[in-house]
């Protein structure tokens, strides 16, 4: 299969690991701004890949469960370096989130009840309410061009609404509806002098990425029993990573229905502080799910201390929940030329992508009135949080302002507003 970047353009391995360790560091604005730095970087800066390779492999990721922007970074190192850019690439991206977000997830365990942080915590939770519903409102009108696909996301509301448990029935309804209903018309022309695709390597690959994602789990279900907030965890969050389209956004609300009101691992309130502490660091925002499982192991920590069960359960979480990425661009790679060109698959995943967006709407409701109405008191409203998420929301269309500045004037804001009155 030809190189995707130019040889004369590719850069030495050790070069190419300094730009993936800096990108992790500088990874900010979701999905979106994460995949604009990578375009700036590797394909307007140093030319190390063509536009429109670039293009190619981000219409791959699209394709997959879990996070498009680590997939992307996974995929592109993979072209330029073979599996060690793979890997380096994918573990680099999302390696200073995990140290992050577990000191953050430590210090909200152990001092989330000061009067301080509290008062932080209900200036960005309105912060996080606009943000979500940004990304919602800009999904829906890149999704919804057609009658059929805002009549799936209509259905996919209701149904998640009453049914949390139903988010993977949804994605493999959709994906069969959008199969069945697709284009008639004259189909795309095959991609030519394809090099043939060697089965041998690839399941050898495929095999090894398995061994690797499983292992943890396996090992934790032989140390500490299928009971083990740590096994469950990583039983759990295998089986969320593969029904992840759409982002954290799409994949919460199933997350939320397990970890919080079934397996209660941690409260409403806790949920929707570890979604604007992943707004907060780079990375994926994939990454609150790492804040479950240290607050998960936290609260049931078993026979460990809790400290330990949390940091396990933290690192379960986020193996389990990264792991498949690497298994799908390690094995998907060498197809990705030939499934750009399958009208089917391509109306498949776009009536998914409709199916998410109602997903989304379900949890931007739920987040909502969480959020509005605390302690699910209906006749009263906070309108601090009405007001500050609305201001948020201006902000974010009007002047553009980052997400990172938006969630640490919003925690100021609730600061002061917790002084004052």
């Amino acid at each position: 299969m030809p190189d995707l970047a130019p040889r004369a353009a590719a850069p030495s391995f050790k070069n190419a690991l300094g730009l993936w360790w800096r990108l992790g560091w500088i990874s900010f604005g979701g999905p979106t701004g994460q995949i604009a730095i990578m375009h700036e970087e590797l394909v307007v800066r140093k030319k190390w890949v063509e536009e429109e390779a670039f293009l190619h492999a981000l219409n791959f990721c699209m394709m997959l469960p879990g996070p498009e922007a680590q997939q992307l970074a996974t995929f592109l190192g993979w072209r330029l370096h073979g599996t060690r850019g793979a890997l380096s690439a994918g573990l680099l991206f999302i390696l200073p989130a995990v140290f992050i977000l577990w000191a953050l997830s430590l210090i909200y365990a152990l001092y989330g009840t000061v009067p301080l942080v509290a008062a932080a915590f209900s200036g960005l939770i309105p912060a996080v309410l606009a943000i979500v519903l940004r990304a919602l409102l800009q999904l829906g009108r890149r999704t919804l061009d057609r009658p059929l696909f805002g009549l799936i996301a209509v259905i996919a509301a209701l149904i998640v609404s009453f049914s949390r448990e139903s988010y993977p029935v949804i994605v493999l309804g959709a994906g069969v509806l959008g199969w069945i209903v697709r284009d008639r018309g004259p189909a795309k022309s095959k991609p030519r002098n394809l090099p043939p695709i060697r089965l041998v390597p690839l399941l050898s690959t495929g095999a090894t990425c398995l061994l690797a994602w499983w292992l943890p789990v396996l090992f934790a279900l032989w140390l500490l029993g299928p009971a083990s907030t740590i096994t469950r965890e990583g039983l759990f969050f295998s089986k969320a990573a593969l029904v992840s389209f759409g982002g954290a956004y799409s994949l919460l609300p199933y997350v939320a229905h397990h970890a919080v009101d079934q397996l209660h691992w941690l409260g409403t309130n806790d949920m929707m502080h570890g979604l604007g502490l992943a707004e907060s660091t780079p990375g994926p925002l994939i990454m609150v799910l790492q804040f479950v499982g240290f607050l998960g192991a936290w609260h049931r920590p078993g026979v460990l201390s809790p400290l330990c069960a949390a940091t396990l359960g933290s690192l379960i979480t986020t193996w389990v929940t990264f792991a498949p990425s690497f298994l799908f661009i390690l094995v998907g790679g060498p197809f990705v030329e030939r499934l750009t060109h399958v009208v089917a698959l391509q109306s498949a995943l776009r009536a998914i992508s409709a199916a998410v967006v109602g997903v989304m709407a379900s949890f931007a409701i739920w987040f909502g009135a969480h959020a509005i109405f605390p302690g699910q008191r209906y006749d009263r409203p906070d309108f601090f949080v009405i007001v500050l998420a609305a201001g948020a929301l201006v902000a974010l269309y009007r002047w553009r302002i980052s997400v990172l500045a938006l969630l640490a004037i919003c925690a100021g804001l609730g600061v002061a507003a917790r002084a004052i009155f």
